[in-house]
C-alpha cells in the first residue's frame, strides 16, 4: 500500500518530525523543523507557478508576501512540492483577529506594480474558484430540500447573470493590480516566529485581476452576517488608510459600489460550497448554509450587476 501524500511529503525530510497541517485535494501541507513543504493541486500549471514563486521572492514584495525557500524544485506524481518558512497562524481566538494587518497588507499588495515584477504575471484565479465551487453543485443534480425548497436552484439564478469575467469565461478587462486571489485569515502567518510581523502566505491564485476580489469575500462575509460590522470596517479602514485603489474613500461608506460584483461572485462561491459541504456530509443545509443561500435569493431579486449576461 503506497503511503499518504503527506507522509511522502514528509519522507522528503527525512528525520524532521512534521505535523500536518492541510490534507485537501488540492493541496496536502506539512510542517516540521521550521519548514513547510506544500503539494500543489494536481496539474498545476508548472510555468504560472515558477513566476508565482519568482513574484513571491521578488524584493518589491518583501514585507508583504512569505518568500519560498530556496532549493531544488521536485514533484510527487504530478503535483510540485514548494518549500517555505513556517509562521504563526492566526489565532482562534475571534478578538485576536488581525483585521487590520490583513487590510494593510492587501493595499500594499495591490499597490506593487506589475510592470516591475517578474513575468508573464498569470491572471489571478479567484473566479475561476469560484466558476469550480458552482460546478460542483452543478455536478450533484437538484439538491432540494422539501422543507426549503430548490436551495441549489437560487444559487444558480444567483450566478447566472454576473459579469462573464467572474465567472471565469473571459479575461478581465479593468483596471489591474497584483492580487491574493483567495484571501481569509488563514492566509496570514507570523514570521518570523515567534512575533514576527504578519505577512499573506498562499500563492496558488496569485496573479494580476480586479484588486477588488480580494475585498469581496470578507465584504460578503459582512453582507451576510458571517462578519462583524466593526471587523469589517477595520479591514477597509486599514485598506483605505494604507492607500488600497479598489475600497473608493470614507464617503463611500462601508459598501463601496466597486465591491458589488465581486462581493456576490464570492457570496455565490461560498453557497454553492456549503450545499456541496452539506451533500458530502450527508446532512440538510444548516443554519450558515441556509443564510448564504438566502443571501443568493435577495441577489436574484435585485437589478442585475453591470455587465451581466442578458
Amino acid at each position: 500500500m503506497q503511503p499518504s501524500l503527506s507522509q511522502r511529503l514528509a519522507d522528503l525530510r527525512p528525520g524532521h518530525p512534521h505535523r500536518v497541517l492541510a490534507d485537501r485535494p488540492d493541496a496536502t501541507v506539512i510542517a516540521g523543523g521550521g519548514v513547510v513543504l506544500k503539494a500543489h493541486a494536481p496539474r498545476t500549471d508548472p510555468a504560472e507557478l515558477a513566476v508565482r514563486l519568482r513574484i513571491a521572492a521578488h524584493p518589491a514584495l518583501a514585507g508583504i508576501l512569505l518568500a519560498p525557500l530556496p532549493g531544488p524544485r521536485t514533484a510527487l506524481d504530478d503535483r510540485p512540492v514548494t518549500r517555505w518558512p513556517e509562521g504563526g497562524p492566526v489565532s482562534p481566538v475571534p478578538d485576536d483577529a488581525p483585521w487590520a494587518a490583513a487590510g494593510r497588507l492587501l493595499a500594499r499588495l495591490h499597490r506593487v506594480p506589475l510592470d516591475t515584477l517578474p513575468g508573464p504575471v498569470p491572471a489571478m484565479r479567484g473566479p475561476a474558484k469560484a466558476a469550480r465551487a458552482v460546478g460542483r453543485l452543478r455536478a450533484l443534480g437538484t439538491y432540494e430540500d422539501k422543507a426549503d425548497g430548490n436551495e441549489a436552484d437560487a444559487v444558480l439564478r444567483a450566478w447566472a447573470p454576473l459579469p462573464a469575467w467572474t465567472r471565469g469565461e473571459a479575461p478581465y478587462t479593468g483596471p489591474g493590480a497584483l492580487c491574493h486571489g483567495d484571501l481569509h485569515l488563514g492566509q496570514l502567518v507570523r514570521h518570523p516566529l515567534p512575533g514576527g510581523p504578519w505577512l499573506l502566505i498562499d500563492i496558488d491564485d496569485l496573479g494580476a485581476g480586479d484588486p477588488a476580489w480580494d475585498l469581496a469575500r470578507p465584504a460578503a462575509c459582512y453582507a451576510t452576517g458571517l462578519l462583524l460590522p466593526e471587523e469589517w470596517a477595520t479591514l477597509l479602514t486599514a485598506y483605505r488608510d494604507a492607500g488600497g485603489p479598489a475600497a473608493g474613500t470614507p464617503a463611500d461608506g462601508l459598501w463601496p459600489a466597486r465591491l458589488d460584483v465581486p462581493a456576490r461572485a464570492l457570496t455565490v462561491q461560498l453557497a454553492a460550497l456549503s450545499l456541496v459541504r452539506a451533500h458530502e456530509e450527508g446532512r440538510p443545509p444548516d443554519d450558515v448554509d441556509l443564510g448564504l443561500v438566502e443571501a443568493c435569493a435577495r441577489m436574484v431579486c435585485a437589478p442585475a450587476p453591470p455587465g451581466g449576461d442578458e
